[in-house]
């Protein structure tokens, strides 16, 4: 932990976690050993504090998650590795392995919020955000984020959940479609898996203005990004007034993901943390995709520098689309009802 009063910025791992691995799936054990390793190298490394996860009670997951979809994890994880659906992968004791990375991101949100951190990156495998109520899917087992999200909300926190994965986080929008205590902000690619995401699914009941989606096209870069969460993103946060911003990275938004489309650069994902920062500073980050190993590394060193205030620039240009207009004209049409934009 830093001495005085620098900050505390925790990163919860475990080599647990990569008991979940299937050499030839792109989601595996090798994104966080490169990632890792693109950290010890930083200047900031030995300013961090790292931390163990905690396997989340079993009981928490029936809060979110269905009896039946449960029960086929355990089941499979009992009897050794197996595949959900076409993407989606269970291994042996992965029961316990998805347990420990949902624990994790509850135990970074705890310490961020009881404030023994300052902000926290949950640097946990299997990932989340596509993880239904009801079902396992898209590389996801249980919902990371929801959970972690859902147990700051029994204290009566208002969580933001940011989510810059490439892809639209459908498990974590069906979660709290119809909630105001837990507002989900997405921007991610369309057309792209898992199709759901657009404009106009902006929440239901009292959740109604609390779910926010930015479809991007194929190429759209920093520039038009920047756009959305200054005009858009920003201005409904800081109006929601979150008490704590949890964030589902996604670095297969980088320009040279292999299942990508989007044109952000690696240092582009500080940014998007230096934004949040001035909405919410408690922050924690908790993993999703990212799937190029010559990029991954540095796209996390630049959210961990900006966590840890030690922010850190790459050789990373690249131009791609930056016209948002229509987009922004569309959000603060179909959001103007419920916030002023």
């Amino acid at each position: 932990m830093c001495a005085g009063d620098a900050m505390t910025t925790q990163v919860v791992f475990s080599d647990e976690f990569n008991k979940h691995d299937t050499a030839d799936h792109p989601e595996n054990a090798d994104r966080v050993y490169v990632m890792l390793d693109a950290l010890e190298q930083a200047p900031f490394y030995h300013d961090l504090e790292i931390i163990a996860p905690e396997m989340i009670p079993e009981q928490q997951l029936y809060e979110l998650h269905s009896a039946d979809m449960i029960q086929r994890i355990k089941d499979i994880s009992a009897q050794g590795d197996s595949w959900i659906d076409l993407d989606t992968y269970v291994c042996a004791k992965d029961y316990e392995t998805a347990r420990l990375a949902a624990g994790g991101v509850a135990l970074a949100c705890r310490n961020v919020m009881s404030g023994n951190a300052d902000n926290a990156f949950a640097l946990v495998r299997p990932p989340g955000h596509h993880a239904s109520r009801d079902r396992s899917m898209g590389f996801c087992l249980f919902n990371n984020a929801g959970l972690a999200a859902h147990e700051q909300t029994k204290h009566g926190k208002r969580v933001l959940i940011f989510d810059h994965d490439v892809h639209h986080g459908n498990g974590t929008q069906s979660m709290f479609y119809d909630r105001n205590d837990i507002m989900y902000q997405s921007l991610h690619l369309s057309p792209h898996y898992p199709g759901t995401g657009t404009i106009s699914e902006v929440g239901v009941g009292k959740g109604a203005g609390y779910n926010l989606n930015t479809p991007l096209a194929f190429g759209h870069d920093d520039r038009a990004v920047t756009q959305l969460l200054d005009e858009v993103f920003i201005p409904v946060a800081s109006q929601f007034k979150p008490q704590l911003i949890l964030v589902s990275v996604g670095y297969d938004a980088h320009h040279a993901d292999p299942l990508g489309g989007l044109h952000l650069t690696a240092n582009f994902f500080g940014e998007l943390i230096k934004k949040l920062q001035t909405v919410q500073p408690k922050i924690v980050c908790t993993l999703e995709g990212g799937y190029n190993l010559q990029w991954i590394g540095k796209c996390f060193v630049s959210q961990m520098g900006q966590l840890a205030g030690h922010p850190v620039h790459f050789q990373d240009a690249v131009k791609g689309n930056d016209d948002v207009s229509t987009l922004i004209t569309a959000l603060k049409k179909e959001l103007g009802a419920y916030w002023k934009l």
